[in-house]
């Protein structure tokens, strides 16, 4: 089985990468996190940052992109964007309310999300959906979530945000079972902790059964990259990633 790698979400310490990119990514690297998925550019280009990550020998572990990059025009742009980056993820982070508003919305942005698939799956890319809590708030008598990921084509991503889920009332064990009900879809997830006894609980501190959930994914899950993401801060967030990561090795011992 391959090694499943660690990446670290560039949104977790966004102020120091608009202060100072390089020197961020540096400390990222020297952490031992192997890849980076970014969440906005810090007026780089897509050949300035691959550079910048040839250099430390980090890679890219994905893109949230907004689905107005993938629509019309704007979507060869962003394809040439991300194989210049060496990128193949194009996570949708969220969407706006007009295409999540309803069940008939949902369904909507579910044929956009197939096609803009098949436009990707001959450039070697894939776009995916990550989630935050309304995906798992009833909307017409469906859980959004579900209906998202049993009427997408296999090949769009399922970037399930544990923390995100967690706050939205998913049990640690219902989260498995979203992993297995979508066997080889999870190609990246986001680790992040819940408790709500402490809302800056970092990886390891909260609610998650974490050994369960790396065997899960290396079992059925078909993930290649676990993404920490942090966006709470009991310390410094370089402080804050350094400790998940740390927490993360520990788990997986």
């Amino acid at each position: 089985m391959a090694k499943i790698r660690i990446a670290l979400q560039l949104w977790s310490v966004r102020s120091e990468c608009a202060r100072d990119l390089e020197g961020t990514l540096k400390a990222i690297a020297d952490m031992g996190y192997e890849g980076v998925e970014f969440a906005g550019y810090y007026g780089r280009t897509a050949s300035d940052l691959r550079r910048i990550l040839d250099d430390l020998g980090l890679e890219v572990a994905g893109t949230h992109t907004r689905i107005e990059e993938l629509l019309g025009e704007r979507l060869r742009e962003t394809i040439e964007f991300n194989r210049i980056l060496g990128n193949k993820y194009i996570i949708i982070p969220g969407l706006p309310e007009e295409m999540r508003k309803s069940r008939d919305a949902w369904l909507k942005t579910i044929d956009l999300v197939n096609g803009i698939s098949d436009k990707l799956e001959s450039e070697g890319m894939f776009v995916g959906y990550h989630n935050h809590t309304i995906e798992f708030q009833p909307v017409d008598g469906d859980i959004p979530w579900f209906l998202f990921f049993d009427r997408t084509k296999p090949r769009v991503v399922m970037q399930l945000d544990t923390g995100h889920a967690l706050r939205a009332g998913i049990s640690p064990h219902g989260i498995l079972e979203i992993i297995r009900l979508y066997p080889g879809r999870a190609k990246s997830v986001h680790l992040k902790d819940y408790s709500p006894k402490n809302e800056k609980a970092l990886l390891g501190e909260g609610e998650m059964i974490w050994r369960e959930f790396i065997e899960t994914c290396e079992a059925v899950g078909g993930t290649e990259w676990y993404i920490i993401e942090q966006e709470v801060y009991p310390y410094s967030p370089l402080e804050c990633v350094k400790k998940c990561i740390d927490n993360l090795r520990m788990i997986i011992q």
